[in-house]
């Protein structure tokens, strides 16, 4: 490496970077398929097998060999690694919002950016003690590496055992399986499915544009993922010393430590929001918040860059590390636990696994994306690229103020009153200060759409059931 010049370096760094953003990718896509296939349980479980084997051959990359076979070593390894947390990261936001009851299901699916922070932040305290206690030797990069459930009731539900679904909702809820409230969700599964059980891959992907609404709440998960990425939030997570050595932190240890510090931070910030945030703002003030507070941060942070060009340091220095660590906490906020849950909701039932699995495609191949040029950007329009980020999150702040409506304490089968015809008017009526810009329009609420469904059904039960003794009267005539 230090015979490279920062071209090379920054290159380098991507490629091993995002090679695993790569495998990543792959394994989400494969997820809609298996997961219906074998179920959520068994996918898990094959995902940490898959995992701990790519971490293995990383730590033991390049021991006896040369350096280009090491490196293709780890090349694979980590892409082999990526798979096993592309399946992991596609599966468990369906298995959560599937399997917790609708008042807390926010809060449940935000504790897996929790549970990602809390890994976050622990490989950046390996790396710093690794870099401070541990020789300049191989094993100083290969200890990094070497450190690092009931079945959804949906699920069952699609493949016919329902008393197993039932015994699945009621352990979550901690109540009888024979609870009403139990027996009339699995109700709902049911009517969600019929018609819709055991599709292909191929029809999966067809019933993604069966029409407008559900196109649209397939392409939402997608989205959401797209501008999680575009939040520049993992360009600081791969790249943060490097980042902190621009703003003034001399030296790769201190990088490190206040790389650390920001970990800390995130994980603090995210346990909050969860605790306090998600199920009492909801998920649409969050993302507006959120994302407006990102913005701010990083268009500090871009502005300074671009004023101050030497390594002195001054108090405008303080107050970009101050911003960096703010960002960390808006992103927290918003834009890092929220699109979970959102993915894990829109989406229609018999098609949850299919969006989520191209959600988090998509989410891996941008996360790809941005390990790939983050360095190549840093080195070469240096403040741009905060700049770039910072409009980037003023664009998705707009995005959730105008187009999305919220969903907190939706039951998932009522999601799709949420995008009928007058989904931007409910869309501004759930915004801040929306109402301003609607003109006395109003979105009809959730009850009154799921009354006049439920009236529709009746009737076509009666028409059936009178056209049923119709035919039978005309197959017996009476001998009148």
């Amino acid at each position: 490496m230090d015979k490279k010049t920062a071209s090379e370096r920054a290159d380098l760094n991507g490629n091993i970077v995002a090679v695993l953003q790569g495998g990543c990718f792959f394994g989400a896509l494969a997820m809609g398929y298996f997961s219906r296939r074998f179920g959520r349980k068994k996918c898990l479980l094959a995902s940490g097998v898959i995992y701990i084997i790519g971490s293995t051959i990383q730590s033991i990359a390049g021991l006896g060999s040369s350096q280009e076979v090491g490196l293709s070593v780890l090349y694979f390894s980590r892409f082999l690694g990526g798979i096993g947390v592309g399946m992991v990261s596609a599966l468990v936001p369906s298995y959560v919002s599937e399997c917790t009851p609708r008042a807390i299901r926010g809060r449940c699916t935000s504790m897996i950016q929790l549970a990602n922070n809390v890994g976050i932040m622990l490989s950046f305290w390996v790396n710093y003690s690794a870099s401070k206690d541990m020789a300049p030797t191989q094993m100083q990069w290969r200890m990094p590496f070497i450190i690092q459930l009931p079945e959804s009731p949906r699920w069952l539900v699609e493949h016919g055992k329902l008393d197993a679904a039932a015994r699945s909702l009621a352990h979550v809820a901690g109540v009888d399986p024979d609870e009403e409230s139990v027996q009339a969700t699995i109700r709902e599964i049911r009517e969600e499915f019929e018609g819709k059980d055991h599709l292909s891959l191929w029809q999966q992907f067809l019933g993604m544009g069966e029409s407008w609404s559900i196109a649209h709440r397939c392409f939402i998960p997608s989205l959401v993922m797209f501008f999680q990425q575009w939040t520049g939030t993992n360009a600081i997570n791969y790249f943060s010393p490097e980042i902190f050595a621009g703003l003034g932190v001399d030296g790769t240890t201190a990088g490190l430590f206040a790389t650390g510090i920001y970990g800390v931070v995130k994980v603090v910030a995210v346990g909050l929001v969860i605790a306090f945030a998600v199920e009492s703002l909801g998920r649409k003030k969050c993302l507006i918040y959120g994302g407006l507070g990102q913005a701010l941060m990083m268009l500090w942070i871009g502005g300074y860059s671009g004023i101050h060009r030497s390594d002195k340091i001054v108090p405008a220095s303080y107050v970009s590390l101050v911003a960096v660590y703010l960002y960390a906490i808006f992103y927290c906020v918003g834009w890092g636990p929220i699109p979970w849950a959102v993915s894990a909701e829109v989406a229609p039932n018999h098609l949850r696994t299919m969006a989520l699995s191209v959600a988090v495609g998509v989410n891996w191949l941008f996360s790809f994306t941005i390990s790939k040029i983050t360095p190549i950007m840093l080195n070469n329009i240096t403040y741009g690229t905060f700049l770039l980020f910072g409009v980037m999150c003023l664009i998705m702040s707009f995005w959730a103020y105008a187009f999305f409506p919220e969903t907190k304490g939706v039951a998932l089968e009522d999601i799709k009153y949420l995008f009928g015809d007058k989904w931007v008017v409910r869309s501004l009526q759930d915004a801040p200060l929306g109402r301003v810009f609607l003109g006395g329009k109003t979105a009809e609420p959730i009850e009154e759409l799921r009354r006049k469904d439920d009236g529709l059904v009746r009737e076509d039960s009666s028409v059936k059931r009178l056209d049923m003794k119709s035919a039978g009267q005309n197959d017996h005539p009476s001998p009148i």
